[in-house]
């Protein structure tokens, strides 16, 4: 069993069940991560849009975590494992570049998000994508 990629799975699903806990318990926890002032008050206003953004950014962690999880061992191979794995790692990558630019640059943020979350967030992003990397390197010969 790979150790990185075991890592790499907890880590997405870890940050599914976040995006789950936005959802719950709605506008107070949106503004504690950072969502930006928007999309709390749509949540405070009972819109559906919030949930429906944050669930596919579930669904996806959750894809994210399984591939992880297969990759490394633990559950059974899933198809394209390798290319699902690269772009995976390589969306974590942009979304950390991504990140730290607009970081940088905050006249220009979307959403209405800090420098700070900008900032926190892309090196959470650059963590998660190194974990991965070194998880697919170890395996790739396997996948």
């Amino acid at each position: 069993m790979n150790s990185y990629l075991l890592i790499a799975g907890t880590l997405s699903a870890l940050a599914a069940l976040l995006h789950i806990g936005c959802i719950y318990f709605g506008a107070s926890w949106y503004r504690f991560f950072g969502a930006g002032e928007k999309l709390s008050r749509l949540a405070e206003q009972g819109s559906l849009q919030p949930t429906i953004i944050t669930s596919g950014m579930v669904i996806v962690l959750l894809i994210w975590s399984l591939y992880a999880f297969s990759a490394a061992g633990l559950i059974i191979k899933l198809p394209l494992m390798r290319l699902a794995l690269i772009v995976i790692t390589s969306v974590y990558f942009l979304r950390a570049i991504v990140g730290f630019s607009l970081a940088a640059n905050p006249v220009s943020t979307p959403l209405g998000n800090s420098s700070e979350f900008w900032f926190w967030s892309s090196a959470i992003c650059l963590s998660f994508a190194v974990v991965h990397l070194i998880g697919i390197k170890q395996q790739w010969g396997s996948l």
